[in-house]
Order: C-alpha cells, then structure tokens, then sequence
C-alpha cells in the first residue's frame, strides 16, 4: 500500500499582504479533498495570519473572511506549523497563535521539503 501523495505549502507572506493570504488555505483544502496530506509552513511574515485575532481583520471582495476560510482549512485536516525562529523574529509567543498552530523548528522545513512530492511557496 502506498503514502498518500504530499504537498507542501510555504506561506512567507503576512497580514500587510492579504491578497496573498487566502491561496495557500485554498490550495491545502483542495489537496485534502483530492486524498493529498496538505502542510501549511509559515515563516518570516507569514506567521502574523496566524496571531489571534488578525484572519478575522482580512476579507477581501465576495471572498469569506480569512478567518473562514482557515477553519476549513483545519476542519479538512490541513496541518498548520509556525516556525518558531521566526516567533522570536517577530517577537510573537506560542500562546499568540490560533489553537490549531504547531510551533515547530526550522529543521522541520528541512524535512518536510525532502519528503514533499511537491512545495509551493508564496
């Protein structure tokens, strides 16, 4: 029996960005819906759409609200990880992430990127 197929999802962009937020929600639940494990890696400013509070604040013409389309996301079964370099980068703690946020190490992108079938970056 084989592994599903993996995709990666690298979200550097953050909520001063918010028309670059919704894709990799989008794409992660549409690869949970095709059989595919979804990751989402956010790093740098990426990890901002995560803080409590800021996926409510982004809602961009007939588009549900970030904070919408994210619970899908989650709901579906896409992981989320947060890279926790980039917490003390941007000065944010553990407890400032939605519930569902892993803080996980910067070795861990090292992994999952060997052991994706495909990694997008946005």
């Amino acid at each position: 029996m084989s592994e599903k197929p993996r995709l990666l999802y690298v979200q550097t962009s953050g909520v001063d960005t918010p028309e670059r937020t919704y894709a990799p929600f989008i794409l992660a639940t549409t690869a949970v819906a095709m059989d595919i494990d979804a990751t989402i890696y956010f790093l740098i400013k990426g990890i901002t759409v995560l803080k409590k509070g800021e996926a409510e604040k982004i809602k961009i013409g007939n588009f549900p609200s970030l904070k919408e389309v994210m619970d899908q996301a989650v709901k579906a079964g896409v992981k989320i990880l947060v890279c926790d370099q980039s917490c003390q980068l941007m000065g944010l703690e553990k407890g400032d992430f939605i519930p569902k946020a892993k803080i996980v190490g910067a070795a861990t992108l090292n992994d999952l990127i060997l052991e994706s079938d495909g990694v997008l970056y946005f």
